[in-house]
């Protein structure tokens, strides 16, 4: 299974070998604009496991949150930095009721893009811990916590992404408190766009 190969690859020192070997056919592959404003190079879905790359670049557009970057996932994510540096941005999330600044939103993702739901759950935010990766380190953050992933304005970065789904999780967001339901598009590149991210995180690797 690819998230066994991958996870055993960044633990064992591999995971710049692995990533190669995963971009040497970018015709299996079909890269995703993720509103977190990232490529995602999806690799293995399987139950609750998956494995992507993502690759933040100003060479290619990206999607526009209609939430906020300030998001949690339902799985428990290990991320592995390939190149650039990485901010892993954590939020201190407390109810709150009139003095609300934000609204949490449930994320449920389908074939045809992401349904954006409100909850009744309204809160305030901080900025909490902020954790730095270069090149070659490897972090981890449990499903259900709050975070924002980061580049430096201007930076290149690529990862590999592992997710392990806990039941009963939900993949939440913070947004603005009058957002309404609403639903959002995955937009694909076509076959030329993906081959090119793939070659350039080939490259940096190289």
């Amino acid at each position: 299974m690819t998230y066994r190969r991958a996870l055993d690859a960044v633990t064992g020192g591999r995971a710049r070998a692995w990533a190669l070997e995963a971009l040497a056919e970018p015709a299996r592959l079909t890269a995703v604009r993720h509103p977190l404003g990232f490529l995602c190079l999806p690799l293995e879905r399987d139950g609750a496991e998956g494995v992507c790359l993502h690759l933040w670049s100003g060479g290619f557009p990206h999607a526009e949150s209609t939430t906020s970057q300030i998001h949690c996932h339902s799985w428990d994510l290990v991320s592995h930095v390939l190149y650039g540096q990485m901010r892993n941005v954590h939020a201190n999330v407390t109810d709150a009721g009139a003095g609300a600044t934000h609204r949490v939103f449930e994320i449920v993702s389908g074939a045809s893009g992401d349904r954006v739901e409100p909850t009744s759950r309204t809160v305030r935010h901080s900025t909490g811990l902020v954790e730095v990766f270069g090149a070659g380190d490897t972090y981890t953050l449990a499903a259900g916590r709050f975070h924002s992933s980061m580049v430096p304005e201007g930076g290149e970065a690529a990862t590999i992404a592992l997710g392990r789904g806990r039941p009963g999780g939900h993949d939440l967001s913070l947004g603005p408190l009058t957002t309404p339901a609403h639903h959002v598009a995955r937009r694909t590149l076509d076959a030329g766009q993906t081959a090119r991210a793939a070659r350039l995180i080939a490259e940096h690797l190289t």
